[in-house]
Order: C-alpha cells, then sequence, then structure tokens
C-alpha cells in the first residue's frame, strides 16, 4: 500500500501545482523554459504513475475487502464511465458543444471514473486509489473554474458536428477499453 501512495502522492501531486502554486509554476516555467518545464513534469508524472500501478498490483494481490458492493454496482460503473469517456473525448475534439458548455470535460470525466469505480469495488487499495483522483479532480475542477473566472476566459461555442465526434470517440473509447483493454491492461474483464 505504501508503494501506492507514494505514487499517488507523486502523480496527483505534480497535477497539482496549478492548484497550491500557480505562481511558483508560473515562476518555473519562465525560468526553464516550456519545453524544459514539460520535460520535468512527464518524468515526474511518469513515474508517480509507473509507482501506483506497481502499488495498485501489489495491493490487489493481498486484498483487504472493506465491503462486498452490490452487482447492480458494476452495470451502473459501466454506465458512468461511458459518460466519462465521452467527457474525456470532449476535452481534445475541437469546436464540441461540451467543452463549450462545462469547459472542463476532462475534470468532469475523472470524477465520474473514479466515483463509478468506487461504487463498484470495496477493496482499500481501490477506495485508496480511485477516492484520491476524486478528490483531486474535484479540488482541481474548483481551481480550474476560478482561474477561468479570474482569467476572464471565454469558451468558443461548440457544432453540432464536434459534438457529434466527441461523443462518438468517446463511446467507441469506451468500448474498445471496457470490452478489450481493460482485461488486457487490468486484469478485470467488466462485461465478463
Amino acid at each position: 500500500m505504501a508503494i501506492l501512495i507514494l505514487g499517488l502522492l507523486i502523480f496527483l501531486g505534480v497535477h497539482s501545482v496549478r492548484i497550491v502554486a500557480e505562481p511558483w509554476r508560473t515562476q518555473m516555467r519562465a525560468r526553464l523554459g516550456e519545453q524544459q518545464w514539460k520535460g520535468v513534469y512527464s518524468l515526474i508524472s511518469l513515474a508517480g504513475f509507473a509507482l501506483l500501478i506497481w502499488g495498485y498490483g501489489l495491493a490487489r494481490q493481498a486484498p483487504v475487502v472493506l465491503w462486498v458492493p452490490p452487482v447492480g454496482t458494476r452495470h451502473m460503473a459501466a454506465l458512468l464511465t461511458l459518460a466519462s469517456f465521452v467527457f474525456l473525448a470532449a476535452a481534445k475534439v475541437p469546436n464540441n458543444g461540451i467543452k463549450a458548455k462545462v469547459h472542463h470535460p476532462m475534470l468532469i470525466g475523472v470524477k465520474i471514473w473514479a466515483l463509478a469505480h468506487l461504487l463498484a469495488n470495496g477493496n482499500l487499495a481501490d477506495v485508496v486509489l480511485f477516492g484520491a483522483f476524486l478528490v483531486w479532480a474535484i479540488m482541481d475542477f474548483k481551481a480550474a473554474k476560478q482561474r477561468d473566472r479570474v482569467n476572464g476566459a471565454v469558451y468558443p461555442a461548440g457544432t453540432g458536428k464536434g459534438t457529434a465526434i466527441a461523443v462518438a470517440a468517446g463511446v467507441v473509447g469506451w468500448a474498445v477499453f471496457a470490452i478489450w483493454l481493460h482485461g488486457v491492461l487490468i486484469g478485470v474483464r467488466p462485461f465478463a
């Protein structure tokens, strides 16, 4: 569990710099330069991500069961992760109405993904992993909305075509991940 927690602290910690230390981040980007800042940020993120994956895998070998979720929560999780994938796609697809409306769809997608997995899993490692991501996404969303207000951010209106592409990309991504990749990468087949 210690490796999982260390990985979460590093990964979510580096992703929380804008939440807790925006002026420091701005200074460091100016001092290092954009590319070097991104390089350091990426290396630290990858190290944290590797640790959290390793730690989660180790923790799953000796699970500590906190509760046994009802079977229906797995079905609810499947539906929620579908919505999550649509929000994640909307973060990257240009000119879509979802991003125009919510402004930070990736963070909404992470919140929904984390909540879905908390509902469907009752082991301590799951609560630590998905609970940490849920808390981080809530805090980051709040900070991002605050930055938008301070900076007077204006998001362009989306188009029907952009929105349709975002939804289609999310549905296809969800299907590929849920039906095939989740089992290959995580070892759990949601629809088995």
